[in-house]
């Protein structure tokens, strides 16, 4: 009787942990659950941002306005480059679903390059702006103007390091899940930004040159 125990004992120690997941340590869904959790909270903070615009957005300080200031036809420039960007980050998930590594690391390329040309031109226009006079400490205006684009660009200066690392890891280790979690997450992110600069774009600067 002793000997069935200890035989008994030593099989249930040599069995299998099945709570132990050793390949997949994500729990089903947990990333993208996490990640739009995150996405909600960035909501928060562009909403309050968009709430101090609306409040001190007329409060010019006897300074210039945006109908003084905005380049509509720059923005609707940049405006395309970044919802571009969006169509060819989609290009990039239908490679990814087709498994060809080649095909989502040059759709992906594609998005980089737009997304550079959108800060490269919004630098411009803080440089501009700055340059003759329409600092952040100008006006309520221009410091609620400042920090609400400002912050949306500093989104997607974050948005492209991730899609340069990204593109790294692919390279280096395929469409292999993690990569494919990784690329649903920042194609979440990316048409985010693209959600948020329509409003921008809309309540910014199409209303402040009216």
């Amino acid at each position: 009787m002793s000997n069935t125990h200890i035989n008994a004992g030593g099989s249930a120690a040599l069995a299998p942990r099945e709570y132990h997941l050793a390949h997949e340590p994500h729990p089903e869904n947990g990333t993208s659950l996490g990640f739009w959790l995150y996405l909600m909270s960035d909501c928060l903070i562009f909403a309050a941002l968009f709430a101090t615009y609306g409040v001190l957005g007329r409060n010019y300080a006897a300074g210039p306005s945006g109908k003084d200031l905005f380049d509509l036809s720059l923005v609707a420039v940049n405006t395309a480059f970044l919802l571009t960007s969006s169509i060819t980050f989609g290009f990039a998930m239908l490679q990814k679903q087709k498994k060809n590594v080649n095909g989502t690391l040059l759709w992906l390329a594609v998005t980089g390059l737009l997304g550079a040309a959108f800060l490269a031109v919004e630098l411009y226009e803080f440089h501009h702006l700055i340059e003759h006079g329409a600092t952040p400490q100008s006006s309520a205006f221009l410091s609620s103007f400042f920090t609400l684009v400002g912050t949306h660009g500093i989104h997607v200066t974050f948005g492209l390091i991730w899609l340069i690392t990204l593109m790294i890891q692919i390279k280096k280790h395929g469409l292999i899940n993690e990569n494919v979690r990784r690329i649903n997450c920042l194609s979440m992110f990316w048409h985010f930004l693209d959600v948020v600069w329509i409003g921008v774009f809309t309540f910014v600067y199409l209303m402040g040159v009216l």
